[in-house]
């Protein structure tokens, strides 16, 4: 397998995906040459310390808007990776959802939490089965619960009763060796959000050589599960100065624009990986519900950067 994908809707809300714009947007994604799009939304649980996972009704989207968006990148000729994801309706980010250990009276926090869970991805796993979706993804950067093996391994088990095509988990980059389950999923998936710039401005070559310096771990990881391919769930840098030193990044504000150093890290990704037979490709982060409006825009986004044009010459070649 290997993948020319991008991430598509995560800032989508209620109704969004059923917008011309959000589907000029997709037109326009399309037109990148790639052939698959992930799907990615979010559903929220109060705090990282609640068990219940619930819609907001007054934002989530709802399940006519995720097939609208489905029907219309198949309609593109783009296949789908429906990549359902929970947030924290206080702000923590979700690696940190994490309950009591060894387990207090008689209440099972953790169970209740995978209880939840698995209900919320089953739902839209049999979605994903009913619109032929290619690829379903199980989880997102949840760190804090990557320890509970046994959980995973009951709820993927129950996904494959109503979802049939391969599956992935969406692990965060450098801690891919902490997931011990990685035979339960057909991919192994990561957020590959890697520093590869010492200081701002950064050349694609010192770029690619910090890329050629990671992959030597993540083609072991691969060979230690039995040549499982790794597939980049996440990845990307946005348009601002600096940010190739830190390319998750999404909070500073006054770092100036600067699309050059976005499309370095593209290409120098590229450079690095197409060939490699045990890497299975890209979902890069995000496509915009919405294309942006203003410019210089400094978010993720490549429509109209340099980093579209690298995109679109990579995605136009074959692998040997």
């Amino acid at each position: 397998m290997f993948i020319k994908g991008f991430t598509y809707g995560f800032d989508g809300r209620r109704g969004a995906y059923r917008t011309p714009e959000a589907a000029a947007s997709r037109v326009r994604m399309a037109a990148l040459g790639g052939d698959w799009a992930a799907l990615a939304f979010a559903v929220l649980q109060d705090s990282f310390s609640s068990t219940l996972i619930r819609p907001d009704y007054r934002w989530t989207v709802t399940d006519k808007d995720v097939i609208t968006a489905v029907e219309h990148l198949h309609a593109l000729s783009l296949k789908v990776c429906m990549k359902p994801m929970v947030n924290c309706a206080d702000g923590i980010w979700r690696a940190y959802i994490h309950f009591p250990e060894p387990e207090w009276g008689d209440k099972n926090y953790w169970r209740e939490w995978f209880d939840s869970y698995t209900a919320f991805l089953c739902h839209y796993a049999e979605i994903a089965e009913e619109t032929g979706c290619e690829m379903f993804c199980v989880g997102c950067e949840m760190l804090g619960t990557e320890h509970k093996a046994d959980f995973w391994r009951t709820a993927i088990e129950r996904i494959r009763t109503v979802y049939h095509g391969p599956l992935v988990y969406n692990t965060n980059h450098g801690k891919e060796e902490g997931v011990s389950w990685w035979d339960a999923v057909d991919l192994i998936g990561t957020s590959a959000y890697y520093r590869v710039a010492q200081e701002p401005g950064t050349g694609v070559e010192t770029m690619q050589a910090a890329w050629d310096r990671y992959k030597v771990r993540l083609a072991e990881l691969s060979r230690a599960h039995g040549g499982k391919q790794i597939l980049f769930m996440e990845i990307g840098c946005r348009s601002a100065r600096g940010c190739a030193m830190m390319p998750w990044d999404f909070s500073h504000k006054e770092f100036p624009y600067d699309e050059d150093e976005q499309a370095n890290f593209y290409e120098s990704c590229f450079r690095s990986l197409w060939e490699e037979p045990w890497f299975a490709g890209y979902f890069w982060w995000d496509w915009y519900t919405r294309l942006p409006a203003k410019s210089p825009e400094t978010g993720f986004s490549i429509a109209g950067k340099k980093a579209e044009e690298v995109v679109r010459s990579w995605y136009a070649r074959l692998r040997d």
